[in-house]
């Protein structure tokens, strides 16, 4: 007989099944690394046991989740971002991460352009990091270029006097920033925003 429980206890009965077959664990496994039997795991993912916090606990270790993870009932936020296409100073971005993004990161794929005369290079506190999609980038650092192909990355300190470009036609990057870079790169001349 099937035990009522909460919508909570569905949702973890669920994720416990869904855990452990993501691991290719049958109940056996589970059983020897949660200390449980594997007929008790069986009974607690069908719905025919009542999921004691004993059980979650150990059930919790050895999935290597935690017992809020099991539980939380709250809607998932949604993952999908949705890029909206800018331009500036002749580059085009579309920003891939969220604006208020915790870690401080902001990631962007841009087109830049070959220009004949770049605009003057830039310094700011921090690091920047690059990854050539497609074309050639020429990177100069202070009076040094260095030409990136597709399939290279770049990482600097970005206190050295630095410009990017592309070289002999676009070049499509994915970028990552801090917001110092954010605010040189990517916002207008004399933007100051903390977003």
């Amino acid at each position: 007989m099937t035990q009522e429980g909460t919508p909570a206890e569905e949702l973890a009965r669920y994720r416990l099944r869904s855990l452990r077959t993501a691991r290719g664990w049958s109940l056996d496994e589970l059983a020897r690394r949660s200390h449980l039997g594997p007929s008790t795991i069986s009974r607690i993912e069908t719905g025919h046991r009542r999921i004691t916090l004993d059980h979650l606990v150990s059930l919790a270790t050895a999935l290597e989740t935690t017992v809020d993870v099991l539980l939380r009932t709250e809607e998932v936020a949604d993952v999908v971002i949705r890029p909206v296409r800018s331009t500036r100073a002749g580059a085009t971005v579309w920003l891939l991460s969220r604006p208020d993004d915790p870690s401080g990161r902001v990631v962007a794929k841009m087109r830049i352009p070959t220009v004949r005369h770049p605009d003057t290079a830039k310094v700011h506190p921090g690091r920047d990091w690059i990854y050539v999609l497609s074309g050639t980038a020429r990177i100069t650092l202070d009076d040094h270029d260095h030409l990136l192909e597709a399939g290279q990355a770049a990482e600097f300190d970005t206190m050295i006097p630095h410009r990017i470009v592309g070289h002999e036609g676009d070049v499509e990057v994915l970028t990552i920033f801090d917001r110092h870079g954010e605010r040189a790169h990517l916002q207008p001349s004399g933007s100051h925003s903390d977003r």
